[in-house]
This record gives C-alpha cells, structure tokens and sequence, in this order.
C-alpha cells in the first residue's frame, strides 16, 4: 500500500480533533443572523460554496487523511450565546414531534416506516420545522434534556447550539440510551439504526439531492462528533456512519443506473442519423448529466462525513465508538470496492489490528472477513495481506477467545482464497489450538486443520472411493497426532474435529480395519489410533466435551439425542464381534489394552441379552476379561479391568449374575493362589518367585477388591498378619507391602458399607472397631519409613479410612456410633510430620531433570491428592480444626503449586466456625514468626511472612460488616488478653476500647447470624459436642460470648481420596475489568500494544483506594498507638450510630482489581495432570 506505507499513526495523531471539517464546508451556506424577528428565507446551502471547499481533485470520494502541517485547529466550540428564556418548542401540533419518534425508536415494536412516512409529510409541508424535529430527536438520543427551538436555530451557529445543549445536559448519570442497561432501551440501538436505514432509502430518490437536509443533518452530526461529552460523541458518530453506510448505498445504485443510461446512449449515438431519435437522444444525455450531478453530490456528503467523523473517531477513546466506525468502513469497502477498496481505507483496518479493546480487534477482523470472502477482492488485497499477515497470525493467541476464534476462520478464509497456501511454519501456529481449553477456538483451530489434511489427501489420492480416502486420512491425522507431542490428549483432539470431520471419525470400520491388518500400522501409530478410536467412541456415546470443555449443562435436544442413541447402536453391533478379535491381538501389550477395555462402558450392553447369537460374544468378553487379570500386573490394565467388572456385575443388567459368578471364580482362584505362598512368607521361608507370585496374585486382589465385596474371602486377617510381620522383620517388599495395604483397606471399607446396609450386632461393630485401629497403628508405622511408595500409600489410605470411620460419617446412624474411631495424639502428630516434610517440601524435586515434565506432574499431582485428604480430614471434624496450622502457613510460599486447595480450605473452616478460624489464621502467622526467630533473622523470611499475613487478609473480604464479629474477637483474645501488659489495662483508653468492643457486640446482630437461627429449626442436625481422644484437650472455649456463635457445618461426606474417579484440570480466568475511559474528547490510541496480546494467567489482587484522609498516624507512644487502634475500629461500626456513619462516609472501599501476568498464554493447553486442576470438586463435594 502506497499510502499506508508512507502514512503513519503517529502523523494523523496531530490534526486537530475539535475542528470540524464539515462545520467549514457548511459554514459559508450557513443563513446570515438578521437583527429584526422577520421573516427570514428557507436556507439552501449552496453546493459550490458548501460543499466544493474541500472537494478533492482525485476521483475517489475518500481522500487520503489530511496532512497534519496543513490543517489548522478550528476555534473552540465552547463560546455560547445567550439561550432564550424558558423552552420552546417549534413542533406544531399537527405534525409528528421529536418524542413520537424517540418513543417508536425506543420501543422497537412500531413500523419504522410509517414512522419515516408520517415525518416525510411533515418535513415536505416545511422543511425548517421538519428538520428542527428530526434535530431533536437527535438531541433527545443523546440523553439530553436540552430543545433546540427555532429561535436558537435560526440566531445560531451549530457551535453555539452545541454549547448551549452542552451546559443543559443531564449530569446526574453516566449513562445514555446507547448504553442504557434494562428492558426500556434494550432495542433502543437497533431501532435507532434502522431508522436512519429506512430514512435514507425513502429519501434515495429525492430529498438525498434537495441540498438541504442531508447537508444540514451531517453538519450538526459533525460538530457533535467532535464535542466533549460522551454521549453526544457517540450517539452522533452512530448516526453519522450509518447515514454513510446509506449513502453508500444510494451511490452504488445511482453508479449502475448511470452505467446503464451511459450504455443506452452510447447506443443510440452509435447510431445512423436518420435511425437516431433525436428526442431519445436528448433525454438520454439529460438523465446521464443528471445522475453524473447526483454522484457528485453524494461523493462530496461521503467525502466530508469521511473527513469529517471517520478520520477523528476511528481513534476515538471509546472503545465502542471505535467498534463502531470500523464496522461501518467494512461495509463501505464490500458495497462499494471501485471507491472505497483501496490501500487509502485498508490501512485503517490494519492499524486497527493492533487496538487495545478486543471489541474493536474483534469488528476489525470481522470486516476482514467480508472482504476475503469475496474471491473478486483477493487481488486487491494482495499487498495489505502481505504487510499484516505477521499480525493476523499473532492474534491467535488473542487474549480475547471471541477474537482469536474470528481470527482463526479468516485465516481459514485466506486459506480457501489465495492461490498460495500458508506456510507450513504459518500454519503452525494454528495447529496447536486444537488441543485448547476454550471449545469455540479449539473446534475453529478444528477447522482449520480438517481443511490442511484432506487437502493432502485430495492431492495424495486421486480414488473417488470414501473408505480408501479415509484411511488416508486416518494415516496423516496419526502422524499429525504423533508429531504434536500431546500424547493422552486424543479426546481434545477428536473434539475439536468432531464438527467438520464427525462422518471420518464414525467410520468404525475403517479403524477396526486398520488395526487388524498384520502389516498395516508400526506400534506407535496403532496406539495412536487407539486412542482416537476409543475418544471417539466416548464422544459419539456420551455427546458430551470432555473435562475443561464443558460450557455449563447444556441439555441435548431431541434431535441430539436421537443421533446419541443412534450412533451408540452402531457402536454395539459394530464392536461386540470385533472386540475380542482386538482383545485378542493385543493382549500382550499393557497399554493398548487399557485403552480396549474401555470399550464396553460405552456399548448398549442390554443388547447381549436381547439377542440370542451374542450372548456367545459376552462369555467370550467374560473369559477373556479373566484371562487379561490373570496375564497383566500393570496398575492401568488392572484398574480398567476393576471398572469393567463393576459395569458388569451391576444389578441393572439381566446378565449380572453370570458376571458375578465368572469374577467370583477368578477371586477364589487368585486367593487360592496368595494362600499357597503365605505360610512361606511369614516363616521367611519364601524365595524370590514366591514373592513375586504372593504379590501379583495381592496386586490382582486388591484390584478387584475396589470394584467386588472381597469379605467373604476373609483377607484381612491374613494381610493384618502379613503387613506386621513384615514390618518387624524390616523385610520392606514394596509391591507386596503396598497390596498388602490395599486389600486390608478395601476390606475395612466394604466392611463399614455392609455394616451401614445389614445392621451387625454390637459385638461385630467393637470387633471390626479394633481392626481398624490396629490398621492405623500398622499405617502410622508406615508413614516413619523410607520407602516412598509404602509411605504414600499409608499416608493416603489413612486420610481415607479416618474419615469413613469418623463420626460425621454416622451422625445419622445412632447404632454405627461404636464404629467411630478417632486419630490419637502420635497419628495427629506423624499425618502433621508428614506434610511438613513430604508435602511442603521441594527436596525431592532436586533429581528430576527440567526436561522429565511427566514425572514432575505426576509428583505434583501425588503431593496434591495428600494435601487435599488432610484437608478434609480437618474440615469434617476428624482432626481439630487448629491442625489447619499446618497448612495454612505455607498459602503464600506454595500459592501456586496448592493455591487453590488452601483458599478453599480457608473459606470451609469459616462456614464451620468463623470466629475459630479467624484465630487459627492469627495463629498460624505466630508460628511462623517463632520458626524465623528461632532459625535467626532473615529479611527473606519476614518478607515471606508479611506475604502470608497478606493474602490471609484477604479471605476475610472487603466487607467489613460482614467479618465484624472474628475481628473484635481478635481484638479481645490476641491483643487485650495476651499482647496488652496488665498495668495498662487500667488505663482510661484501654477501658474505653474494651468496652467498646464489648459493647457493641452486645448489641450488634449479625442478620446472617438471624437468618441461620430461623434455618436451624429445619435442620435436622443439632450443633454437635466435639468428640475428642483420650488425653486431648479439647479447642472450644467455653462461657465466651463471641465463641459461643459458629455456622454449623453442613458438609456432606466426600468421596475418598484414593479411590475418586479422576478428571481432567479446569481452569476458571478471572476477566479483567473495562477500564475506564475518559470523556475529554479523543486521543492517541496505542496500537502497537505489547501488553494487550501477552496472554497470561489472572490473579486478584485488593489495591486499596485513595482515601481523603489519613485512617491513623504512626505514634511513638503506646498511649496514642491505642487511641489510633479504637479510631480504626470505628471503620468497622454498624449504621446504629450516626456519629460512626458519618465517620465511615469520607472512606472507600479497597477496590478489586485484577492482575494480568504478562507470561503464559490465555488459551493453555490441557494439563497433563490425571485429576482436576481444582481438586476440591472430588474433595469437597
């Protein structure tokens, strides 16, 4: 681009942005004020001298922008004459006032013709009242309670009406129809647009070239555009591009009218004299002059509007007025390309790439679209492809989805149009985004790579044949897979590629095919298929996104739900006879058949049973179901094999039987098995295979033992017997100790559930009570070894069995209270021990290298899964709510490894006991503080702590009514009580403070606190005693007034940590607030905004507002030091004082703002993490 490229931002930048270009043009037709009130003529701007001025010599009615050296600031639009007393207005009666059509406009429901129609015949029977009506309403758009009367517009200037409006503007909201939230102005845009629409096409034929109503209406529209005050801005810049965007209209129509009229008389001067109608001839040549004067008339209104609005507002500080106006140019360029498609607008949409609101990056890109759509443009768009390619490509990673969608589809466009296919390194950054989070980007991205691949399949094969060109396919989407690195992520994948590629991904056959050909695949493309196949199945069955893509409960429609239902079918009868030939194939390879036998817990297995000739097929699934248990130790073969089993042998499916009694054959085999090599093992007698053997047949066992009731096999003794034997001979065998773990575990658990289910006799409940509790003593034995796999293990089935045996477990089963079993001193003591150095502890980070990610999620996710069941065994009463000591403490160091678990941890103990966890808070900062004095002072570690005392600050919120009650209890407890010497506390001050506090505790009532009251009489749980362990003190005091109050806890039971079912992270972003804008006119906006396009992740943060004083003075005696603490706490007073309210007035709350990192990427790709990124939706639920 010619001009784009000599053209800079930066030059435009010092025009001068009060003056009005079409206020000049005008100002010489403009009428001349006469003294006397007589009559005064209709005012017909003349063309030659009102809108020749600024005529440019080029043909195009859009100039380049003018030059900055050259254009002169116009005076200000400030000075106003006197307004005329009182408002009069100078709609007659009879005719259609301003407000009739500000109310058709608002309303949305009138015929806007008729409405145009009625102001028409108004305008027709007087032209200077019709126009002050439709001036008016313009005004009344606005928001403005100002009237323009006819006394004002014929004494005044458009600058001094514009004045004169401004002072009488209404300042007491922000707001104005265009923005306007609620239903009364919902439609209130809308309306507006299609009014002028509707104004415009009634008046194409006449009143566009009468020179008076266009030209004056765009010159108010101008001056307007360039005032101070929002609204005017933006309403008149709305108004002034779609009276463009109709004019632009008008103007195509007349330029092929005008080649049409050109062409018949070309033909008929072409013609003999004497065949030549000389009549025809002459009004053929008069209609040309004609419309060639209408065309020039329109381009010089589009010129001046251009010049006038466009070049000034595009860069307005509003984001939405910039919105606007690029929209309106995207239409220009498509409706009229021989004027308007060139590098003198392009550049517009170029620089307006790099603008610092998505709204306005997202219009941009829109009408880019337009225009690469239309296969005609694409060689006039050439040069400006070239130049901002580089731009287009970066804002995939937009920190807008709505915009990197958009993006993404005109790249998809841009592929389709240019001959040239983008690069291949181009391309790349695309590829990526099909594996991210956010649905509509990854399915775009989903899009975009569809089209890459069959394009080389469509140059690969020249066969017409479907099944053929799918397994083409199918062969580069696994090379594609393979080459991506993102292994286990094939369910994001076929997601994204679901939409355009649903009938390639159906193809069962093809897939089954492929992998049952001898020589068809290597090893890793076959796993890779697998994969695809398996998510692909998922996808068809379930019609649901996988983890992190799920855009809240969306309900299937009918529609939906019939292709479902259809395509689980064909999944059935397709792989029910070939699923064994599969199983079969590839029963060697651990893997792979982890991924098989996921298979069937998406078939419609109903239909082994209703049809007589596959219930060959299901013994078949059962035999060869035993045979994988029998074959595979690995702990992902064994734990699918576990959730088929249990899918099978549930009580829903008329073959359950047959199910239970084949597993119920392999649990005797496999326990026959183990008791063969158990008197060997605890003799010491056994060798190395018999180890081996004792610990595959436990390892199997306690698989199965998660999904089957293993009670009757009676294990727990022999496990019992086995792990303490082991123990204290020191003979660790990790695999066998672990199992060992398991089975007793599994064991204890199915016990409780049948105890909970039958009703046992009290003697039963004592026995199994003493089993757990040696159980507990073996894992606490455990969690002092080295052997990291035991340990964890211990530490995890402990966390586990505490809360099922815990006594909010039977809090609504008086009988079960003799199965309650709570932790002692030492076990409290080793679950703490073990945090501290097995969880907060970055030692075993050290021997991984940076490159081994996989193991260092893995460990991750491990520490994760060990916080969160200590957490739990905290919040449902199992440990005493101040052992949170011990993780609250490390919030702020591992803010981003546990962030999230500790938060969440944070806020449950305040539903349990908001004044207990305020303490705990308290104290776990006093802990901290006496660990750094007793290690030596480090400036490092105070940094640390003030960090940590920071963001604990931040839980209690910024509504201070709200944590009123926690903080005077600190108040009272940590300082009076403890901090406060005994002599002071005589003093006049230090007993005015305290009866304060007292005080206005006494009267002060939390209506929280009112509404819980009332809601307890529903609840059928009563407030609790603390049931504590022999020895153990209990945390409650007692005859404390602000102790007494806490929020009963109302958590359900959760799920076990161990033994939860495992998703995928979800990751929630913080959005970032609108900035606000100011309203002095426009300025510079940055386009090459470095900040705006680094995607990062969003963290809050609490910035404290300016405040108009001082809340309190640093002194350097203890007596002013408690004047300033009681003048603090008045902040926190309640609005029964008026004296306290008046004080609270002149201070504002902290505001929340939201911090963007400028690393990372806003589109992440998924987590290789086995479980969700917020772990609290299993813990917590």
């Amino acid at each position: 681009m010619e001009t784009g490229s000599s053209e800079s931002l930066e030059d435009l930048d010092l025009s001068s942005e009060s003056g009005s270009i079409y206020e000049s043009q005008t100002k010489a037709r403009k009428r001349s004020k006469q003294s006397l009130p007589a009559p005064q003529p209709p005012k017909r701007p003349r063309r030659n001298a009102a809108l020749r001025v600024t005529s440019s010599t080029s043909s195009s009615p859009i100039p380049d922008p003018p030059d900055p050296s050259q254009q002169q600031p116009s005076p200000s639009q400030g000075t106003s004459r006197k307004l005329s007393s009182g408002r009069v207005t100078s709609e007659e009666s009879q005719g259609i006032s301003a407000k009739d059509i500000y109310d058709a406009v608002c309303s949305g429901k009138s015929a806007m013709v008729t409405v145009v129609e009625e102001w028409l015949c108004s305008y027709k029977q007087s032209r200077e009242e019709g126009l002050l009506v439709l001036i008016n309403f313009i005004v009344q758009s606005c928001g403005c309670k100002g009237v323009v009367s006819r006394e004002m517009y014929d004494s005044m200037e458009n600058a001094e009406i514009i004045s004169t409006l401004t002072k009488e503007f209404n300042e007491d909201s922000v707001n104005y129809p265009l923005i306007t939230p609620g239903p009364q102005f919902k439609r209130f845009k809308a309306g507006l647009c299609e009014f002028v629409r509707i104004l415009v096409h009634s008046c194409r034929n006449s009143l566009v070239y009468d020179e008076f109503l266009f030209p004056s209406l765009l010159a108010l529209l101008t001056g307007l555009s360039d005032s101070q005050v929002r609204a005017f801005r933006h309403t008149s810049t709305l108004l002034a591009m779609k009276l463009m965007t109709g004019l632009v209209d008008v103007a195509v129509a007349v330029s092929v009218q005008l080649q049409t009229t050109q062409r018949q008389c070309d033909i008929e001067n072409s013609k003999s004299p004497r065949d030549q109608g000389s009549d025809r001839l002459e009004e053929l040549k008069t209609a040309v002059r004609e419309l060639q004067e209408n065309r020039e008339e329109l381009s010089f209104m589009m010129n001046a509007t251009f010049r006038g609005v466009f070049v000034h507002r595009y860069r307005d500080r509003l984001a939405d007025i910039r919105a606007a106006c690029i929209e309106e140019l995207g239409l220009w360029l498509k409706t009229d390309p021989d004027n308007f498609l060139n590098d003198r607008c392009l550049k517009y949409l170029g620089w307006t790439l790099h603008d610092k609101q998505s709204p306005v990056r997202l219009q941009c890109v829109r009408a880019l679209q337009g225009l690469y759509q239309e296969k005609e443009f694409i060689g006039r768009l050439e040069l400006f492809t070239s130049r901002f390619k580089e731009r287009i490509l970066s804002m995939v990673l937009d920190k807008d989805p709505d915009v990197a969608v958009e993006v993404v589809n005109l790249l998809l466009m841009i592929q389709h149009s240019t001959e040239d296919d983008l690069m291949e390194e181009e391309s790349g950054h695309i590829y990526p985004l099909v594996y991210a989070s956010h649905r509509g980007l990854a399915s775009a991205a989903g899009a975009f790579l569809c089209h890459k691949l069959k394009r080389v399949v469509t140059t690969q094969s020249q066969d017409d044949d479907d099944k053929s060109n799918n397994a083409a396919f199918f062969q580069i989407l696994i090379s594609f897979y393979i080459q991506s690195e993102f292994h286990e992520h094939g369910a994001y994948l076929v997601d994204s590629l679901w939409t355009v590629a649903g009938s390639e991904l159906r193809d069962w056959d093809t897939m089954t095919t492929l992998l049952l050909q001898d020589s068809g695949l290597m090893y890793e493309e076959e796993g890779a298929l697998l994969e695809i196949m398996i998510c692909a199945i998922r996808q068809a069955a379930e019609a649901t996104p996988p983890a992190g893509r799920s855009q809240g409960k969306k309900v299937l429609s009918m529609k939906l739900k019939k292709i479902q239902e259809q395509d689980r079918t064909r999944i059935t009868t397709h792989f029910i006879p070939v699923l064994p030939q599969l199983l079969s194939k590839y029963s060697a390879d651990a893997e792979k058949m982890s991924l098989l036998l996921r298979a069937p817990l998406y078939f419609d297995l109903d239909m082994y049973s209703s049809t007589q000739w596959l219930e060959k097929h299901l013994d078949l699934l059962l035999s060869q179901i035993c045979t994988i248990v029998k074959k595979h130790t690995d702990a992902a073969v064994l734990q699918a094999c576990a959730l088929l089993v249990s899918t099978l042998c549930s009580e829903s499916h008329t073959f359950s039987s047959r199910a239970h009694l084949v597993f119920s054959q392999l649990m005797d085999e496999l326990t026959e098995c183990f008791n063969s090599y158990l008197s060997d093992l605890l003799q010491g007698a056994a060798d190395e295979d018999g180890v081996y053997n004792a610990a595959s047949a436990l390892k199997r066992i306690a698989a199965l033992c998660s999904a089957k009731d293993p009670t009757r096999w009676e294990l727990l003794d022999s496990c019992m017997e086995l792990l303490k034997n082991r123990i204290e001979s020191l003979d660790f065998d990790t695999e066998l100790l672990v199992a060992a773990l398991k089975c007793t575990a599994f064991h204890l658990m199915w016990a409780k559930l049948n105890a909970v289910n039958l009703n046992p006799a009290e003697v039963d409940l004592t026995h199994l009570r003493k089993k757990v509790r040696l159980f507990c003593r073996v894992c606490q034995t455990c969690l002092s070894l080295d052997q990291t796999e035991i340990r964890d293990q211990a530490f995890e089935l402990l966390c586990d069995l505490l809360l099922l045996y815990g006594a909010v477990s039977v809090r609504g089963e008086p009988v079960l209270r003799a199965l309650v079993h709570l932790p002692s001193d030492s076990l409290r003591a080793e679950l703490a021990s073990f945090l501290l150095d097995y969880v907060f502890n970055d030692s075993e980070n050290i021997d991984l290298d940076d490159e081994d990610l996989e193991k260092k999620v893995a460990l991750l996710q491990k520490k994760r899964n060990q916080l969160g069941g200590y957490c739990k065994l905290v919040l449902y009463g199992v440990l005493d709510l101040s052992a949170a000591t011990n993780v609250f403490k490390h919030y702020s160091k591992y803010f981003k490894d546990f962030g999230d678990i500790i938060k969440e941890t944070v806020s449950k103990s305040k539903l349990i006991n908001p004044i207990q966890s305020a303490k705990i808070v308290c104290l776990s900062l006093q802990q901290l503080f006496s660990e750094m004095l007793t290690e030596g002072h480090d400036q490092q570690d105070f940094t640390e702590i003030r960090e940590l005392a920071r963001k604990l600050a931040m839980s209690f919120g910024v509504d201070l009514r709200r944590s009123r009650k926690q903080l005077v209890a600190l108040h009272l407890a940590q300082f009076l009580k403890s901090e406060c010497p005994s002599a002071a506390l005589s003093w006049p001050s230090v007993k005015l403070y305290r009866r304060s506090l007292e005080s206005r505790t006494s009267k002060y009532k939390d209506p929280d606190e009112e509404s819980k009251a009332d809601s307890s009489l529903h609840t059928p749980v009563t407030k609790r005693k603390r049931i504590t362990a022999q020895g153990s003190a209990s945390s409650t005091a007692r005859g404390s007034l602000l102790e007494s109050s806490s929020i009963q806890s109302r958590l359900h039971t959760p799920a076990l940590t161990s033994t939860v079912l495992k998703h995928r992270p979800k990751r929630a972003t913080a959005k970032k607030p609108t900035a606000t804008v100011s309203d002095s006119g426009s300025v510079l906006t940055e386009l090459e905004s470095e900040d705006e396009f680094s995607c990062g992740s969003n963290m809050r943060k609490v910035k404290p507002a300016k405040r108009g004083k001082a809340s309190s003075v640093q002194t350097s005696t203890q007596q002013e030091d408690l004047d300033s603490h009681l003048n603090l706490l008045s902040l926190i007073e309640d609005d029964i004082s008026k004296r306290a309210g008046s004080d609270i007035s002149g201070e504002e709350e902290p505001e929340i703002e939201d911090y963007e990192s400028d690393k990372g990427s806003e589109f992440t790709l998924p987590s290789t993490r086995h479980t969700s990124a917020s772990i609290l939706d299993q813990l917590f639920d």
